[in-house]
């Protein structure tokens, strides 16, 4: 019961408008105050969240994504994955899927893959004679891809939150962050061989000489991440490391291979980078005494006795959890969602022996329900500000890739080998 009235509680406080971060913080404060009468020992509190060595891979790993951006690198990226996929039905739809896939391997937002595929994709498919919605859909889908394929800032709040390996979360998305691309693209070809799209002229298929061309123009696009994700896979760097390296990394390949990236771009890149990750430690911050909030409330003992009371299994809690973020995703962002509930989650998690990279794959899945769905799904206003589309067509098209992110959550849910096979096939740093 308490619980229930402390999440409606922040659902109202955080649905005023005002910062996330400010929101968390005076509803916890206030919480704790009139809990204890007093504040103590808040400065070590948020002193101790923050000094945690984790926590440089997100301004690293941001810095990586700026670099790629602005070195437009990701045009390349575009134009070959066209290349290889344009003599498929919906071909260009498929292109989007497997551009937005390797996107999501460097920028680790949802948000910036849709922005800066939907760019390229969404004018080119419309030109095609793809619907516009289709082309809505596709990139939105496709952009939330950006959180589950590591490196994944919500990933590292989750490890961060939950003290568990980023690494194995990392490598843990991998796998159904791929199964899902091949569920969009199937629906991409499906869609457009028998649906409404089924009368869109088919190209040529590409000449060997234009694929090697396409493959070696794309060549370090491809390369940043597989170094990135090899090296933590066979051991020879933490995942922090790996943040560390692939800044490196796209730093020199925007400066010595494109060579259109200036020191004004660097700047900015370092000015942006520092402004998300100081937003994102306010929150973190916020988050922290919330979850000292509900310790010192007793709230996760009460949710373990709960659920042993009344015999709850694994796979129950587990889709009334899911349930319940679902719902929570169509009123907050996904980093709310991540610092709210994880601190109750864990005891559960632990009662009732749920891995918890199981668990945090589970989340991320659910976490790109939350960027599609209305009323404040990210991508949907991401791609509304590049198109000026109405809303509504944009919701429109999303739809069904809603209904592919669930079959994704369920698969994942019923056969927790997907999220757990590859990170079971290595050791980490």
């Amino acid at each position: 019961m308490q619980f229930a009235l402390i999440l409606v509680g922040l659902v109202v406080v955080l649905a005023t408008g005002v910062p996330v971060f400010a929101g968390l913080t005076l509803f916890a404060t206030a919480v704790l105050y009139a809990h204890e009468g007093h504040l103590g020992g808040l400065g070590d509190l948020v002193f101790g969240e923050l000094d945690t060595y984790l926590l440089v891979a997100i301004p690293l790993f941001t810095l990586m994504a700026q670099f790629m951006i602005r070195g437009k690198v990701v045009d390349d990226l575009f134009g070959a994955a066209h290349v290889l996929t344009r003599h498929l039905p919906g071909g260009l739809g498929v292109a989007t899927v497997a551009a937005c896939t390797v996107f999501a391997a460097i920028s680790g937002s949802s948000v910036a893959t849709a922005l800066t595929i939907g760019a390229a994709a969404i004018p080119l498919m419309i030109r095609y004679g793809y619907p516009a919605r289709v082309a809505y859909g596709v990139v939105a889908a496709g952009g939330t891809l950006g959180i589950l394929i590591p490196p994944s800032g919500p990933m590292v709040l989750y490890g961060v939150v939950s003290d568990t390996s980023i690494g194995a979360l990392f490598m843990a998305g991998v796998v159904p962050g791929l199964m899902l691309a091949v569920i969009f693209a199937v629906y991409c070809m499906s869609a457009a061989a028998f649906g409404s799209a089924g009368s869109l002229k088919r190209e040529p298929r590409a000449s060997w000489p234009e694929i090697a061309a396409a493959l070696r123009r794309s060549f370090w696009a491809l390369l940043l991440p597989l170094l990135v994700l090899g090296g933590m896979y066979f051991g020879v760097f933490t995942a922090t490391e790996a943040a560390a390296i692939g800044a490196l990394g796209a730093l020199a390949i925007a400066m010595l291979v494109y060579r259109n990236f200036t020191l004004a771009d660097l700047w900015r890149s370092a000015e942006d980078a520092a402004r998300n990750t100081a937003m994102l430690f306010m929150i973190l911050v916020a988050a922290a005494i919330l979850g000292n909030v509900l310790t010192k409330l007793r709230i996760p003992n009460q949710m373990v006795d709960a659920v042993l009371h009344y015999e709850v299994s694994q796979i129950g809690f587990l889709c009334a959890v899911m349930a319940l973020i679902f719902v929570l995703g169509m009123f907050l962002e996904t980093i709310s969602i991540i610092l709210i509930t994880t601190p109750v989650v864990l005891p559960v998690l632990t009662a009732l022996k749920i891995h918890p990279v199981w668990y945090g794959i589970l989340l991320t899945i659910n976490l790109e329900l939350a960027l599609i769905t209305p009323p404040v799904g990210m991508n949907l206003f991401a791609l509304k500000a590049i198109t000026r589309a109405p809303l509504r067509e944009i919701i429109v098209g999303v739809a069904p890739y809603v209904a592919l992110l669930i079959l994704g959550l369920a698969l994942v849910i019923g056969f927790p080998s997907i999220a757990l096979w590859l990170p079971g096939t290595m050791n980490f740093r």
